[in-house]
């Protein structure tokens, strides 16, 4: 497995597959399904990610996974239109997650297209072009949705003894914020919604962030611009958190290539391994320390990195960046890092509405 083509696997949402992959059944309509091979498929700004899962004792099992960088949103926040060469990029790995589900005999699933696809002047013209081409029906969601997938995703991660916990996502064109309160079991795991006080979605991520500052050589002013800039866009977020509780078990909890890949760096990984980075505590010094050494990084040095490759290498400081600015805007002893997110969401939401979902959080793979 290459370093961008990293497979997952995780835990939350819901709809069901009628004719072809994506066709969600109405709100609140029973669903005629009661076990079978579940997918989720998440379509960013930079990435193309699969899970393919089965329900199990102790929650479910991932029986294949595809991920790979296609940067649709490359050139977005410039034109507002998706071009045709990152078009044509997600449309070859849309075939071969096609491809995956048709192999593993898939009976459900959601297919979900975030920010490039929501906002680009094109993007529906691109979902209907995947329909057409790949047969794959892609839901453009809204931000609340992604916020709330996300959350349903992680929030098995979070100390069951916290007051309150900031749960963060950074992707390639949008960052998801969430403020968690403290879990009274009434989810189960898998409808995350009584537990978000607040939410908040970010037009900026790793592929806009280093599209407006640069990516390849990163100083130490041009970092601290990026910071700057998205502490702004954070400030409202912020202020209306500003009665939250923050016991001494308030914790940030993170989840995306960039936190992870951090967390590689920290453990002084050769190769990325998830099974030593999901679920990871680091300390606060443990993630100055580690963001420091990527930044202390060349460009070159980042490419060899086996835990960023040469497509994440400048992506990878803007991602830090942002969340230095979530750090600074919520100081916290501790992080815990999460391999798990809004796919897992989908699977456990999904099962859940089969009823075969039997409220463990357990995620195994082959």
């Amino acid at each position: 497995m290459s370093t961008n083509d990293r497979t997952g696997a995780g835990a939350p949402v819901g709809a069901a597959a009628q004719t072809g992959y994506g066709d969600a059944a109405p709100a609140g309509e029973p669903s005629r399904h009661h076990g079978g091979t579940y997918a989720a498929l998440d379509l960013g700004t930079n990435n193309c990610r699969l899970l393919v899962a089965r329900p199990s004792r102790d929650g479910f099992r991932i029986v294949d996974a595809f991920s790979r960088i296609v940067r649709l949103g490359e050139g977005l926040s410039q034109t507002g239109r998706l071009g045709g060469p990152a078009m044509e990029r997600t449309l070859e790995a849309l075939e071969i997650c096609a491809d995956k589900m048709d192999a593993r005999g898939v009976t459900r699933a959601r297919l979900i297209a975030t920010e490039a696809c929501r906002v680009a002047e094109n993007g529906p013209q691109f979902v209907e072009k995947a329909r057409k081409r790949v047969g794959l029906d892609l839901e453009i969601v809204d931000r609340e949705t992604e916020a709330h997938l996300a959350a349903a995703g992680c929030a098995s991660l979070a100390d069951p003894d916290a007051e309150g916990v900031v749960l963060f996502d950074i992707g390639g064109g949008s960052s998801e914020i969430v403020w968690l309160s403290r879990d009274t079991g009434a989810g189960q795991g898998v409808d995350s919604r009584e537990r978000v006080r607040v939410w908040a979605s970010l037009r900026l991520g790793v592929v806009s962030i280093a599209e407006q500052f640069g990516g390849i050589d990163v100083s130490a002013e041009t970092y601290e611009r990026m910071v700057a800039h998205v502490e702004g866009r954070l400030a409202p977020f912020v202020a209306r958190t500003a009665e939250e509780a923050r016991d001494s078990k308030f914790h940030l909890l993170g989840t995306s290539g960039t936190v992870t890949t951090i967390a590689g760096v920290h453990l002084g990984l050769q190769r990325y391994d998830r099974r030593r980075v999901d679920g990871l505590w680091m300390t606060a010094d443990d993630a100055t320390s580690a963001i420091n050494m990527l930044r202390g990084m060349s460009y070159a040095e980042r490419a060899a990195n086996g835990c960023i490759g040469a497509e994440r290498a400048d992506l990878v400081l803007a991602g830090c960046a942002i969340f230095d600015a979530i750090r600074r805007s919520f100081p916290a002893d501790r992080v815990r890092i999460a391999d798990r997110g809004l796919r897992e969401g989908i699977l456990m939401q999904l099962m859940s509405a089969d009823g075969v979902w039997n409220g463990g959080r357990g995620i195994s793979g082959p």
